[in-house]
């Protein structure tokens, strides 16, 4: 085995992005300042490490070719990627680029786009940053969401009418912006232009911005008298195929000394059974462009080492073209891309419902930390991730849905909630010397479609009465619109019952049938959420639902029971006290293994029942996801926004769709159609199973239905003057971020946080 090579020692160290070009058939690594610059005739290794919450460190992996890159290049690249995946513990996702083609996930890394330069180590090029002034190259600055800047022979027959360009000249360089180029290449033109000047001229050169007929005379001089220039080629937004080509799934062995490939399933979705640890597999989606590797923990060395030559030799036997992308995932490493061509993908402990996993047999010694709920809203971190506008002590009002219309529902029962019923709860808060107002639609787990349906059209109708309507009064107080399915109760809305627990009985009312009478044996479960605030939800009084996580009430005709799990925390236990008093009985306590024989013949005989770890925070599984809604092509179209997100990829001609996992925004551009408002809003509603459909919905939580729950804010107009520096770039009409119920928004965003302080 060839020694270590001495930059694997200075890889993945430390959270960020490293680059290395291949020379001669060595690593040298790239100066950060010319990081998103390539040669075309060279080969590169880029690392990209990002600390998760939980401590540990995350790699992704490229290996990129250009168009001219010589074979031995090529192969030293792949050979280098298999090297440091291996010095790196096998961790990291690999990815194989090809210029031109480059995955989303590479192309988030250059937020001010990709520069192509011509050359490469045969001809003398080198990243080094220079005064040399004795340069004379264009560049070509087209797209859209992810810009590239391609250089191209210096000449008016490089130019067209749809893209931007610049003409380095070394110590000047001109920006030339097309009349039907776009905002996003024209920034990202600028950004460009600046990134030359800063960084490979040292600041040495000035940077000259015209448009298209006001070119100026050192141009024209270079490039001669400009002729008639063609139009833009209309490929700066392409659409997806209105459904996901077929893919299929291939075992990967060398049992036999030399490598072969067996088909296992000719459809998709896959059984996520078919992957097993002691083998590699390959996800064909070449059709599409995509090749994926998957490697089980337990397969050889050999096999796992061989993984990106597998898919080379897959690749040529399936006559996919060189550019095709390929992915190398570890088993436990999967992409959210990777997991849609599955049926009901499961993560490691990963569930449904409440959010635990269920483990036979095994109860965690869960540390529990000091939470103060009370203070919660007073970190802008916090409060951003718990959607916290204040502290939940302003005035509310709460009605509940009979029919069509909506009925007041007695403030003395504020809090307590029917799963067979939908809600309206109308919150009224202060910020900044501001009002504003959040309407949630609680949907309970049982409600019928049509309560479902009015919740929505009866909290849109007073959404209007409070001024949130399409036209925003300067001025006027903020409405957010948030709707609630059971069980995903926000902090926030956990906050506004004085400390009270939220209670959901089984059961509801209708005009017809009256209160639902309650059963003689009544079971709750009480759990708290990580804000500190308890939920209590009435089930099926049956063994089988007790859960060593949490504590439960029973009530029976004979006498009430407080069952504490080993696993329950100070906030369940105090909750189930308070739930005692709002239910009016008298408990004795009993800790789990200490239970009586009533107790069990109340649940109808003692059997198994839940017993595992609670769920670690899924922020690094799960992270923020922004996409962009437009039918500027014709066809309604829904395209991921790669990278690190930032407010520049706000479009405000364009509906955006921000994903935090539990809560949905809908943000809506100034300049945004209507059409494009209604497919986005549709999308989001839809929230299907992830079975090919493009957009948000794929590869995320569902719930038994097959639909997934997540808290869904449609973001109406409502700047307020504390949040003018939050504006994303030409936004300043823009329908944008309510004050605060936007707050998780902002931070996903990488915003600066606002200041949070309210006085009790």
């Amino acid at each position: 085995m060839a020694a270590q090579h001495p930059q694997f020692e200075l890889a993945g160290q430390q959270p960020g992005l490293q680059v290395w070009r291949v020379e001669n058939f060595d690593l040298v690594p790239v100066p950060e300042n010319l990081h998103g610059g390539f040669y075309t005739g060279d080969a590169y290794l880029i690392l990209n490490t990002i600390k998760q919450r939980s401590g540990n460190l995350q790699f992704d992996l490229h290996f990129w070719l250009g168009d001219f890159c010589t074979q031995d290049e090529s192969g030293s690249a792949a050979i280098f990627t298999v090297q440091m995946d291996d010095f790196l513990g096998g961790k990291p996702i690999q990815y194989r680029e090809v210029q031109g083609h480059e995955s989303k996930t590479f192309l988030g890394y250059f937020k001010s786009g990709i520069k192509y330069m011509k050359g490469g180590v045969a001809s003398g090029f080198k990243h080094v940053v220079t005064n040399e002034v004795q340069v004379q190259r264009v560049f070509q600055v087209k797209g859209r969401r992810v810009v590239r800047a391609t250089e191209v022979p210096v000449s008016w027959d490089s130019f067209n009418q749809g893209d931007c360009f610049i003409l380095d000249l070394g110590d000047e360089i001109y920006q030339w912006c097309g009349s039907q180029s776009n905002r996003f290449e024209k920034l990202k033109a600028t950004q460009v232009a600046k990134g030359i000047r800063d960084n490979e001229r040292s600041g040495r050169a000035r940077v000259y911005v015209s448009d298209e007929g006001m070119e100026r005379e050192k141009m024209l001089e270079v490039l001669g008298p400009k002729p008639d220039l063609p139009a833009g080629a209309s490929d700066d937004i392409k659409a997806d195929a209105a459904n996901r080509k077929r893919a299929k799934l291939y075992k990967v062995s060398n049992a036999s000394g030399g490598m072969t490939i067996a088909l296992v399933a000719a459809e998709n979705p896959f059984a996520q059974s078919a992957l097993e640890s002691g083998d590699c597999f390959i996800l064909d989606h070449g059709s599409d462009g995509k090749i994926f590797v998957w490697k089980g923990k337990d397969a050889n060395m050999d096999e796992r080492k061989a993984a990106m030559k597998a898919a080379d030799e897959f690749i040529k036997k399936m006559g996919y073209p060189k550019h095709t992308s390929v992915q190398i995932l570890p088993e436990m490493g999967e992409t959210p891309l990777f997991k849609q061509f599955f049926k009901n993908w499961r993560d490691k402990d990963q569930t449904v419902g409440l959010g635990v996993a269920y483990i036979a047999n095994s109860i965690a010694k869960i540390e529990k930390v000091p939470f103060d709920a009370a203070t919660l809203h007073e970190s802008s971190a916090m409060a951003a991730q718990h959607g916290m506008v204040d502290d939940g002590s302003g005035e509310k009002q709460i009605w509940r849905i009979e029919g069509s219309d909506k009925a007041p529902v007695d403030p003395s029962t504020y809090g307590q909630f029917y799963g067979g019923d939908s809600y309206i709860i109308l919150y009224n808060y202060q910020h900044g010397g501001r009002r504003g107002h959040i309407i949630y639609m609680w949907q309970g787990m049982d409600s019928s479609q049509d309560e479902i349906g009015a919740s929505a059209i009866l909290g849109a109708q007073l959404d209007e009465e409070l001024g949130g309507g399409p036209v925003q009064v300067v001025g006027a107080p903020i409405t957010t619109q948030v709707r609630v399915v059971q069980g995903k109760e926000p902090a926030h809305l956990m906050s506004l019952f004085g400390g009270q627990p939220m209670v959901v009985y089984k059961g509801g009312t209708s005009r017809e049938g009256g209160q639902s009478a309650p059963a003689d044996v009544r079971l709750f479960q009480v759990r708290s959420n990580s804000a500190g605030h308890t939920r209590a939800v009435e089930l099926d009084a049956a063994a089988s639902n007790l859960n060593s996580n949490d504590a439960f009430i029973l009530v029976t005709p004979g006498g009430s029971f407080l069952w504490v799990g080993v696993g329950a925390s100070d906030p369940e236990k105090q909750g189930s006290q308070q739930l005692c008093d709002i239910l009016g009985v008298s408990a004795s306590e009993l800790s789990e293994g200490g239970e009586t024989d009533q107790f069990w013949e109340a649940l109808g005989g003692k059997t198994e029942y839940r017993t595992s770890t609670r769920l670690k925070d899924k922020m690094d599984s799960h992270p923020p996801r922004l996409f962009a809604c437009s039918n500027k092509t014709g066809n309604f179209i829904i395209e991921e926004v790669p990278g690190e997100l930032t407010q520049d990829d706000l479009a405000t001609d364009d509906v955006m769709i921000l994903d935090t996992w539990e809560q949905v925004f809908v943000w809506i551009g100034n300049e945004a159609q209507e059409e494009e408002k209604t497919e986005a809003l549709l999308s989001v509603a839809l929230h299907r199973d992830g079975s090919g459909q493009p957009g948000p919905q794929d590869a995320h939580r569902q719930n038994q239905a097959g639909l997934r729950a997540a808290h869904v804010h449609r973001l109406v107009p409502g700047l307020g003057p504390r949040l003018l520096d939050h504006r994303p770039a030409g936004a300043s009409h823009g329908r944008a971020f309510g004050v605060k119920p936007s707050e998780p928004l902002l931070s996903c965003l990488h915003l600066r946080p606002l200041p949070l302080r309210y006085k009790h």
